[in-house]
């Protein structure tokens, strides 16, 4: 059988110079920061899995404004090769809480920002744009 990369979705959810993270409540990279997000699931778009993630991981309803950035690198997820596409969202509803797959979440500085999972660090390091 033939390896393939597995698809991600990663959102970035702003407020003002704040962006919102959820701490993973499991391996890999338990107890760290990351930006809410998950894989697609098959049938899905990247538009759709980024808001049922969001949704899901933050209690938030988002509406995706754009694409940030695709993220490649094989040893980005020690699980295997992941691909993610990580969106720029809107809130347009909901009310911020957790579920079973965070620890914790918040809204974070983007000049003060804890440590990270994955290469989050560089998506908001590439993507985010501090007013």
């Amino acid at each position: 059988m033939t390896k393939v990369p597995r698809l991600t979705v990663d959102g970035i959810v702003r407020r003002a110079d704040e962006i919102l993270l959820v701490q993973r409540a499991f391996d890999p990279f338990k107890g760290r920061w990351a930006l809410p997000g998950g894989f697609l699931e098959y049938g899905e778009t990247v538009e759709a899995a980024v808001c049922r993630e969001v949704r899901e991981e933050t209690g938030l309803l988002v509406k995706p404004c754009g694409l940030a950035g695709v993220y490649s690198d094989p040893s980005r997820d020690p699980r295997g090769h992941t691909v993610t596409v990580v969106m720029y969202c809107e809130v347009v509803g909901g009310t911020l809480g957790g579920d079973h797959e965070v620890q914790d979440l918040r809204y974070f500085p983007v000049r003060a920002l804890p440590e990270l999972a994955f290469d989050h660090e560089k998506i908001i390091r590439e993507t985010v744009k501090v007013t």
